[in-house]
């Protein structure tokens, strides 16, 4: 692939050439125009550098969806230093050990996160913590976002080349602790520009970020695709209330709407007044994350007739996108094919491509590969073979090059020697009346290795759960190795922040009780 920029910066800076007055973000009742990003962005180069930050450095974000996350991106870039975009759902303890993890010398947070931040070490790792949002007065080495715009310094940006380490993005630790995920500047500019191509982006394109700008997808795809090509960005800064995300999607004329399962199965039954349904200008649904029911797929496509939903599928090691359903073409099921520039393959354990239709590893190869872990060389081995990443996602592709998923290789669960998916399981149980979302585990078991369980977890409007017609109905549907040998409705299931459930929570509590 040939690309138009060596960097971030290089991007920001030539929007701001081309469109000058352009609005490129639409936050409430503001509007910033591409001049303005670079003009706020070189502003804070300038005022990082002055307090210490240089190029190689790593600089923390622990920021609300809001300008100056965006504002920092290009800014950091200029420097030619280092973004890490920080998980805002993690407490104290998680966020020192990225900031340790990483080496991050510099961090910037939002004041609605200021216990977690003054909880942290942050202050005793970091030079210095910038605010945005309410003066915060803690540890001596505050600074504020209102300061910047006094910066009339300029700094000479560092010219970093495609190959160059932009973002450090930390994997959501669904096994284990989380990892720093090296992405150069190549892989997330591979990654916009293969996502224009699918998902048709023009500059004349507004799309919707609600979802957490630290996370991989909304990062590259949801804030840095509609810039790479000139597009708006309405920015929500809180999804509460809900229903502001659907009064701005409809006030500022939203064409693309990124989201994630649960706002989708939210979005299939939610009441929606007759002039949002009449007036609004979606054209596209994007959905990443987890893989979507397909209750919620039909009703979705029922109630918007004008709007095609786009599954997708990535990791955070991927940029994170890998693969998509298009305009032309999508598949209930799948989640698409490679993306422009990408090559996907399912193989067995010795890296031998099954034939189409066969169930084995699948793997990835591309500009959107991540160059490694940071520090962590034998896991980078383990996960990327001769180019080729290891996904750790189990799957099958037709004769069309549809991509399947079946489930995570780490959570197959094996019952007397068979392969159990536990994904197919939920498929079945999520069908059934009364279940918002299942989730199905394997535990030992004396005369099978492991059995299957399942943890439900109530659609909004139910209290109890018909178990016995559920039984029934998975006797039906499954053989009989497949069907949970222990059922459990719980009020909630443990999710990281996008949405996707933590298994390794639920097999720790599993753990514990038989302990007790």
């Amino acid at each position: 692939m040939k690309y138009m920029f060596n960097n971030l910066y290089e991007l920001i800076a030539h929007q701001a050439k081309k469109r000058k007055n352009k609005v490129a973000l639409l936050v409430e009742n503001e509007k910033i125009s591409y001049h303005d990003i670079l003009e706020f962005s070189d502003k804070l180069a300038a005022y990082l550098s002055e307090k210490g930050v240089k190029e190689g450095d790593k600089v923390a974000l622990f920021l609300r969806n809001s300008p100056e996350f965006i504002y920092s991106i290009f800014a950091v870039a200029k420097l030619g230093a280092i973004l890490v975009p920080v998980n805002t759902f993690l407490k104290e303890e998680e966020l020192t050990y990225i900031l340790e993890d990483s080496g991050s010398c510099f961090l910037i947070g939002s004041s609605i996160h200021k216990k977690v931040i003054n909880r942290s070490r942050a202050a005793e790792l970091c030079k210095a913590i910038l605010w945005e949002g309410e003066e915060v007065s803690e540890s001596g080495k505050d600074l504020y976002f209102a300061d910047v715009s006094g910066c009339n310094e300029q700094v000479t940006p560092v010219e970093k080349s495609l190959d160059d380490t932009a973002v450090l993005i930390y994997t959501s630790g669904t096994t284990g602790k989380p990892k720093g995920a090296m992405l150069t500047n190549k892989n997330i500019l591979s990654n916009a520009d293969s996502g224009r191509r699918t998902i048709n982006v023009k500059p004349k394109d507004r799309a919707i970020v609600f979802l957490p700008m630290f996370h991989s997808f909304t990062f590259s795809i949801g804030v840095i695709l509609p810039l790479y090509v000139g597009g708006s960005i309405v920015i929500i800064k809180s999804i509460q209330p809900f229903s502001n995300i659907f009064k701005q999607t409809l006030t500022k004329r939203v064409t693309i709407f990124f989201g994630i399962p649960d706002v989708y199965n939210a979005l299939a039954k939610a009441k929606l007044p007759w002039y949002f349904m009449w007036f609004n200008s979606i054209r596209a649904f994007i959905s990443g994350a987890a893989a979507l029911q397909p209750k919620t797929l039909d009703a979705m496509a029922k109630r918007f007739k004008r709007a095609t939903l786009l599954e997708g599928y990535g990791l955070s090691e991927a940029s994170p996108a890998v693969c998509m359903n298009t305009f032309k073409k999508q598949k209930a099921g799948s989640v698409g094919t490679a993306l422009y520039g990408y090559e996907m393959k399912v193989v067995d354990e010795e890296m031998n491509e099954v034939p189409r239709g066969g169930i084995g590893d699948i793997i990835v190869t591309g500009d959107n590969v991540m160059k490694g872990y940071l520090g962590r060389p034998e896991a980078t081995a383990e996960t990327i073979v001769n180019g080729w990443l290891l996904t750790g996602d189990v799957g099958y592709m037709d004769d069309e090059g549809f991509l399947f998923i079946v489930d995570r290789k780490k959570d197959l669960i094996i019952s007397k020697g068979i392969n159990v998916y536990p994904r197919e399981i939920e498929e079945i149980i999520d069908a059934f009346e009364g279940v918002g979302v299942s989730a199905v585990i394997g535990i030992n078991d004396e005369k099978s290795g492991e059995v299957p369980i399942v943890y439900i977890e109530l659609e909004d409007d139910r209290d109890i759960l018909d178990e016995v017609g559920l039984k029934k109905y998975m006797k039906e549907h499954l053989a009989n190795y497949k069907v949970p040998k222990q059922i459990h409705v719980i009020k909630e299931l443990p999710k990281n922040a996008t949405g996707k459930i933590l298994k390794r929570i639920l097999k720790d509590n599993v753990q514990h009780e038989s302990l007790d």
